[in-house]
């Protein structure tokens, strides 16, 4: 498969049109999280106990995920078992220990909501060589990595 042929790009318009992503995707985070009756915070952390899979996590290592306090996971973990997106169930190798379950029918409810646009991005996807989709792969997951490390700059100095 032969690719596209693309605009040229500096890096610069690249980090704006980065920026430009992430302002849309905090504004799109706020609305889809409103839609299933959670705030943006709840959203980011019910992400992160789906996304945990057959390994529920504890509430510590959410309130790590999340950048928040243990406190402050307490008040999200109580509204996502309100909405019913999430349980407590206690640990069976520590009972002491709690871990954040999702309902069954938690993934179900916020994939309809993101369906149509995981839809569009796969279309977009289709539009690029495996070897471009490799290239983005590795820019996502090494930027990742590097808004990981700036955020723990900030939050530690």
């Amino acid at each position: 498969m032969q690719g596209k042929p693309r605009p040229a790009a500096t890096a610069a318009q690249a980090l704006a049109g980065m920026d430009q992503l992430i302002a849309l995707s905090h504004i799109g985070q706020q609305d889809m999280a409103q839609r299933l009756g959670l705030s943006s915070t709840d959203l980011t952390c019910l992400g992160h106990v789906i996304g945990a899979g057959e390994q529920p996590i504890t509430a510590g290592e959410l309130a790590a995920r999340a950048g928040l306090t243990t406190g402050a996971v307490t008040g999200v973990v109580n509204r996502l078992e309100r909405a019913g997106y999430a349980h407590r169930q206690a640990d069976p190798a520590d009972r002491r220990r709690v871990r954040i379950v999702p309902e069954e029918t938690a993934n179900l409810r916020v994939m309809e909501l993101y369906q149509p646009f995981y839809e569009r991005l796969n279309a977009l996807f289709a539009d690029y060589t495996p070897d471009e989709v490799a290239v983005l792969t590795d820019w996502f997951t090494r930027t990742t990595d590097l808004m990981r490390t700036r955020l723990e700059e900030i939050r530690h100095g």
